[in-house]
């Protein structure tokens, strides 16, 4: 009766990410339970997720080809489109929401173009404002972009508005720390960095005080939903975006987060249902909104009881 904090399914968005061919689900070693899947397999998995109560997912993508400047990002023709509308027509009550980024699609693997050894801020952005308005037309409900790139909000919004696409509201990863909590999510997304890192465009993870200043910049820019990312050891950023912002705050429990908690639940050394649930609550209680989480299904199964 005197709970401050509760869980709800409608809390959460499940990742899943998208490959090329048919019948493919192949299960990430570093990621337990979670998969690359083909349409096919995602289109289920979509359903599945439908019939637990959870409102959302949010789609990456990992294309059969890659190139210098990710071009398979923006292909009407591309997996992350395809399995847009796949699942639309399949679960139209479910709210798709994808990841704006070029990292899966570029060899490299860096989330932009490269001049000069680095990545380049504003060549990106077009590419980015391009990809956005592509998953726009396939029929997305919101996008993503966790790139980083200096005014890619507003470019993204202002795609979106002149292609006509004005409904469509954008969750910018506003302050996206350059963490070591992401190591399983790359063997996922394919999309391991081929040199150097991405310190470079990612926050430095000692700086507090920053993450208002970059929240602030994404909202003046048109951002509808900012995000903290990761979450679990930025507990104390959610809490200050709540405090200081009226906007609603998603954060991402990141695949780090969620593959310590397996494998250690694995081991027998924790019991993983009650530390799981006392992570989701955590974020929650730090002033989340909204928690991306490969934990979604597991977690609603129980709340569902």
């Amino acid at each position: 009766m005197v709970r401050e904090t509760s869980l709800s399914p409608d809390d959460f968005i499940h990742p899943l990410f998208v490959t090329h061919g048919k019948g493919v689900k192949k299960e990430v070693s570093a990621m337990p339970g979670c998969f690359q899947e083909s349409v096919d397999k995602v289109v289920k998995s979509a359903k599945e997720i439908h019939s637990l109560g959870i409102p959302s997912v949010i789609l990456f993508g990992i294309p059969e080809h890659k190139d210098e400047k990710g071009s398979g990002a923006f292909d009407d023709k591309g997996v992350v489109q395809k399995a847009i509308k796949a699942i639309k027509d399949a679960v139209p009550g479910l709210y798709v929401i994808t990841d704006v980024c070029m990292c899966e699609y570029t060899s490299h693997g860096h989330c932009g173009i490269i001049e000069g050894g680095d990545v380049a801020n504003d060549p990106t952005l077009g590419l980015l404002a391009k990809e956005a308005v592509s998953h726009a037309r396939a029929g997305a409900d919101m996008v993503a972009p966790s790139d980083m790139m200096d005014g890619r909000v507003e470019a993204i919004r202002l795609a979106l508005d002149d292609e006509g696409f004005p409904e469509v509201p954008i969750m910018s990863y506003a302050a996206k720390y350059a963490s070591a909590f992401y190591g399983p999510f790359r063997e996922a997304a394919e999309s391991t960095p081929q040199f150097g890192d991405r310190r470079s465009y990612q926050m430095d993870p000692a700086n507090r005080i920053e993450a208002l200043r970059e929240v602030a910049l994404d909202m003046e820019e048109g951002a509808d939903i900012v995000m903290v990312k990761p979450a679990l050891s930025y507990l104390d950023i959610i809490s200050d975006v709540k405090d200081n912002f009226d906007v609603p705050v998603a954060a991402y429990n990141v695949s780090g987060e969620y593959s310590l908690v397996k494998a250690a639940g694995r081991l027998g050394w924790i019991d993983e249902e009650r530390m799981m649930m006392e992570i989701l609550t955590s974020i929650k209680r730090a002033g989340a909104d909204l928690i991306l989480t490969y934990f979604a299904k597991d977690a609603a199964k129980i709340l569902n009881k």
